[in-house]
């Protein structure tokens, strides 16, 4: 029980955190209504007292981001944790590297750490272009089209599925989950999307080359809906 209770608060802070981060792009009203979330409860969120913890993580994380600056990016968390400490800083390197990696503060001698959604170099049958860059359907449900984002939250990176009929820019089905598994991003979503809208005759179903949509399970939700398959063409996701 605590263990479910603690998945649907996490779940929660996710969808507060990502209408935070969406505030400029759209509308709180409609975020809040997508992502079934009272408005009332996400600006409670918004305005809560912050905790002492979460001032000294602030303080902390200003500090990192000082010594981060002068050794121009070439300190990592193990240097950092060593000048944080000797300057007063109680801190563990787990937690400095955790804190550098949430800012976006990576050694600039180290690897470029990237989030990678589209997982396009695999085996599988890759559908043929059938949207053709037609984005201005005349009737809803004539062409949807789904892509698959991230956003980093305190819980580590979060995934989100969206599904868009072209037709009133609307967005018809969603799923926000830790992992890329074809079950909890685009099957979730498209479960969602035709609970809103049912599909209709001649039907496309738009998205890149990832895997997820390349799938077998996903190519056969879509033939038992009688739903035509497009992908966009090789590195230009859903431009067509």
């Amino acid at each position: 029980m605590k263990k479910g209770c603690k998945h649907l608060l996490q779940e929660r802070q996710q969808k507060y955190q990502f209408i935070k981060a969406y505030t400029g792009t759209f509308a709180v009203e409609k975020m809040c209504k997508l992502l079934s979330i009272c408005r009332s409860s996400y600006y409670d969120w918004l305005n809560r007292k912050e905790s002492k913890r979460t001032i000294s993580d602030r303080s902390i994380s200003n500090e990192i981001k000082a010594i981060y600056k002068e050794s121009q990016g070439r300190f990592g968390s193990p240097k950092v944790t060593k000048i944080l400490n000797n300057n007063g800083f109680h801190v563990s390197r787990p937690k400095v590297a955790r804190m550098m990696k949430k800012e976006g503060l990576r050694n600039i001698i180290s690897r470029k750490f990237k989030v990678q959604t589209t997982l396009s170099d695999h085996d599988l049958r890759i559908s043929p272009n059938l949207l053709d860059r037609n984005f201005n359907p005349h009737l809803p449900s004539k062409a949807w089209v789904s892509d698959i984002t991230y956003l980093w939250t305190s819980n580590g990176w979060t995934y989100l599925t969206i599904i868009m009929d072209l037709f009133d820019r609307q967005i018809i089905g969603w799923s926000i989950s830790d992992t890329m598994t074809m079950d909890e991003t685009v099957n979730r979503a498209w479960e969602m999307a035709i609970l809103n809208r049912k599909p209709s005759h001649g039907l496309i179903f738009h998205s890149d080359r990832g895997v997820q949509y390349a799938s077998k399970s996903f190519r056969r939700i879509l033939s038992n809906h009688n739903v035509a398959q497009s992908m966009s063409r090789k590195d230009l996701r859903l431009r067509g």
